[in-house]
């Protein structure tokens, strides 16, 4: 059989993606909008999307189909159920961001610990300049050692974590949440983790039961010299409390490089933080080229290995 493969997104990597070794046709598209994805799949039976959504209407719509590649690990976006149903394989990217994730979530903890934007601010304003001595104590800084890393989600980048805060000297938490499923890691129950955690990192899956599972009620249990941050899903916190958590001091800074809706055309809240105890990227922590070639290589394993039927990485 040769197949018809469709990469709806391909601006979503800025890496090589080798063909398949398989006979097929081949389309691509820079991105693709919502009201384009049937026309665009209509002679797909290989779909690679990264973002775009595949509802129940949609693979309706879409009888050719056969296999959704997805160009990350999350698929939130996917209608799971419904692929099943219509025995479409659905195949995701695993441990392809345990480095570069780990280190965006650092060089965030390390910028907000130590206040360097802060103190880089007052410097473009020319407080050091004015000093009468050789430094600036106008702002604290905190080392990690000795401090406490929370982290929610165990899989293979929340251990990642675990690594490089253990190698700072950090005490690691790995906190039970809805979505826990590793047996070998010994989970803390959540208020535990969130009354002692200096820094809290979240590394789990975005769903119903982990949505806005960090809200009001969880930031006020914690610390309030405690970072929180997040490079897992924006839905995981509630943005809104977390603009009130900051205005109030309930907690001394966030790092976030995810939001509810991406790319936020229609604003958000977060975006209007303008301030140097938060920090805000734009969902680049998995961006490392190292990374991004990693998951661009297992894609197409993933579609040669389903076509060759022995399949990997299923999600279905």
């Amino acid at each position: 059989m040769s197949h018809n493969v469709v990469f709806l997104e391909r601006d979503s990597l800025k890496v090589e993606v080798r063909r398949p070794n398989f006979e097929h046709t081949y389309e691509e598209y820079a991105q693709t909008g919502p009201d384009q994805i049937v026309s665009q799949l209509q002679r797909a039976t290989i779909a690679i999307i990264n973002k775009v959504g595949l509802s129940e209407e949609i693979l309706a719509q879409l009888p050719r189909l056969k296999m959704v590649a997805i160009a990350a690990t999350g698929y939130d976006a996917i209608d799971i159920a419904a692929c099943r149903k219509r025995g479409i394989a659905v195949a995701n990217i695993r441990n392809y961001a345990i480095h570069t994730v780990p280190e965006h979530v650092f060089a965030m903890v390390l910028a907000l610990r130590r206040n360097l934007l802060a103190y880089r601010q007052e410097i473009e304003q020319g407080a050091w300049q004015k000093s009468e001595q050789f430094c600036l104590f106008t702002h604290e800084i905190g080392e990690l050692f000795g401090a406490t890393m929370g982290i929610i989600g165990e899989g293979a980048i929340g251990r990642g974590t675990a690594a490089i805060a253990r190698g700072f000297g950090m005490r690691v938490l790995f906190a039970y949440h809805a979505s826990s499923k590793k047996k070998d890691v010994v989970l803390t129950p959540l208020d535990q983790v969130l009354a002692e955690s200096d820094v809290l990192s979240l590394h789990c899956p975005l769903s119903a039961a982990t949505r806005d599972m960090i809200g009001i009620d969880e930031l006020r249990k914690m610390k309030r010299s405690a970072l929180l941050i997040n490079t897992a899903r924006g839905g995981l916190v509630n943005e809104a409390a977390l603009v009130q958590a900051l205005d109030e001091g309930l907690i001394a800074g966030a790092g976030f490089d995810v939001l509810t809706t991406e790319p936020p055309t229609n604003g958000n809240p977060l975006l209007d933080l303008h301030r140097p105890n938060f920090i805000l990227t734009p969902h680049i922590a998995w961006a490392a080229a190292e990374a991004m070639q990693f998951l661009a290589d297992q894609l197409v394993d993933n579609i040669e290995a389903w076509v060759a039927g022995k399949p990997q990485n299923l999600v279905t």
